[in-house]
């Protein structure tokens, strides 16, 4: 992948950080630089870790249509909260609801950023 794709793709995504947290007021960043290492550490865990626990949990998600996988995303946003610095969630709800405007956002900017 091109370097400045990578980093177009970064900025997206801090983008979609920044307004699914301007949007919930139980998610605060406390500085640019916790909005940045956020990011970073969100998608070191999306890329990481997500892979191996989506693979054991997947039959309580084929259960549960999919719907698991949303409190395991919120569980991966309490992580980073806890890992960075600045980066304050309340609690596992506005986790959750941080989770679903997180992916709606995200899926926005990068259908425009597609195009």
């Amino acid at each position: 992948m091109n370097p400045l794709r990578i980093l177009l793709h970064l900025v997206v995504n801090m983008a979609a950080v920044a307004i699914a947290a301007g949007l919930l007021p139980g998610v605060e960043f406390r500085g640019f630089t916790a909005l940045i290492l956020a990011t970073v550490v969100l998608g070191i865990i999306n890329t990481l870790i997500k892979p191996v626990v989506s693979l054991i949990t997947l039959p309580i998600n084929i259960i549960t249509l999919g719907v698991f996988g949303l409190v395991v995303n919120a569980f991966f946003i309490l992580l980073a909260s806890n890992l960075v610095e600045g980066f304050v969630v309340n609690g596992f709800w506005w986790a959750l609801a941080f989770s679903v405007t997180l992916g709606l956002v995200s899926w926005f900017l990068h259908l425009i950023d597609r195009r």
